[in-house]
């Protein structure tokens, strides 16, 4: 039997690609369960992200950390659907304050009605997320709150950027690690809490999932700049036609070699559309490639290594392919 895909990733294990194809399934039902509302017009535009598809990447990582206990346990599934509405109702907002038209090849919420719907609808998920998560025990609730707080806190840093003597790459670390990295890591933990994983693993499953999610994030940077098309839906270019400094500009924003200097005024601000072809080529010889893809890899390294003293289960095989593919992805 052929495994489904994880995330693009065959898992190669039967029993656990059935436990996490049936897992999957479970979490879809609730998802759509959970947003439901008397009124049909919250509902539909509740439903509006979740029926445009996605990876549910988050909720995947979920269900493959319960591995590491009993993955059959009642909390997991709810959990997953708490990680996932978070989710949602984070790509609900950033639509808005990035005004952006569409997601995952459809309008956006903001573009479909207008900013106050899709920042209501936003909330409205989250509070879903809570009537979920009150059944689920403190330490998750203390957890999620966190991960919440780190959300925000990364969301405000991002938009206010870097301070006068603040070394502009490690706050853009940081901020991926709060805005991507902590609901990825909370997924791992919540998974190993729900599954009743040693806390010794639960901790090794959120250091890992953390490290996954900042090198997820700087996959999406390279492929912004590398690939044909990407897997996100965006056109190549996107960020730099938007203005958007990901790292491999970062790094040639840095650079002092007096032949950067016309790309670095080029990449100064958003590329005009007449020259985004010339950006992308300049941009995709440059060492500043390598410099991101050496930093991808440290990140995937790092989570490897994390995932090591994990037990030797399937699962940690599958999430050890995941760390690969997380590198291949970005060419």
């Amino acid at each position: 039997m052929a495994a489904p895909p994880v995330v693009d990733l065959p898992i190669g294990d039967e029993r656990l690609a059935r436990d996490m194809a049936g897992g999957l399934a479970e979490v879809e039902k609730l998802l759509r369960a959970a947003v439901e509302s008397e009124d049909a017009f919250i509902t539909e535009a509740s439903r509006h992200l979740i029926e445009a598809g996605g990876k549910r990447f988050r909720a995947t990582l979920v269900l493959l950390a319960a591995q590491f206990g009993n993955a059959a346990a009642a909390g997991v599934v709810p959990g997953a659907v708490v990680i996932e509405l978070t989710h949602l109702a984070t790509l609900y907002h950033d639509d808005v304050m990035d005004e952006a038209r569409m997601r995952r090849g459809s309008a956006s919420a903001n573009a479909r009605w207008d900013n106050t719907i899709a920042i209501l609808t936003g909330d409205y998920l989250f509070a879903q997320a809570s009537i979920l998560l009150a059944d689920l025990g403190n330490d998750l609730i203390r957890t999620q709150a966190t991960t919440f707080s780190r959300l925000v806190q990364g969301q405000i840093r991002e938009t206010r950027g870097p301070r006068p003597g603040d070394d502009p790459i490690e706050h853009y670390i940081e901020v991926l690690a709060d805005k991507t990295g902590s609901l990825i890591a909370t997924s791992g933990r919540f998974g190993g809490l729900l599954g009743g994983a040693p806390p010794r693993i639960v901790d090794r499953l959120d250091d890992a999932c953390e490290a996954i999610g900042i090198a997820w994030q700087l996959s999406d940077d390279l492929l912004d700049v590398a690939a044909s098309t990407t897997e996100s839906g965006k056109t190549p270019g996107t960020d730099l036609r938007e203005g958007i400094r990901t790292l491999p500009v970062l790094y040639v924003l840095a650079s002092d070699d007096p032949a950067d200097a016309g790309l670095r005024e080029l990449l100064s601000g958003p590329v005009p559309e007449e020259r985004l072809d010339e950006a992308l080529t300049a941009l995709r010889s440059h060492r500043a490639m390598d410099q991101a893809r050496a930093e991808l890899n440290r990140w995937a390294d790092r989570a490897r290594a994390d995932l090591a003293e994990l037990p030797d289960i399937p699962a940690r095989e599958a999430f050890m392919s995941l760390c690969d593919y997380v590198v291949a992805r970005s060419g």
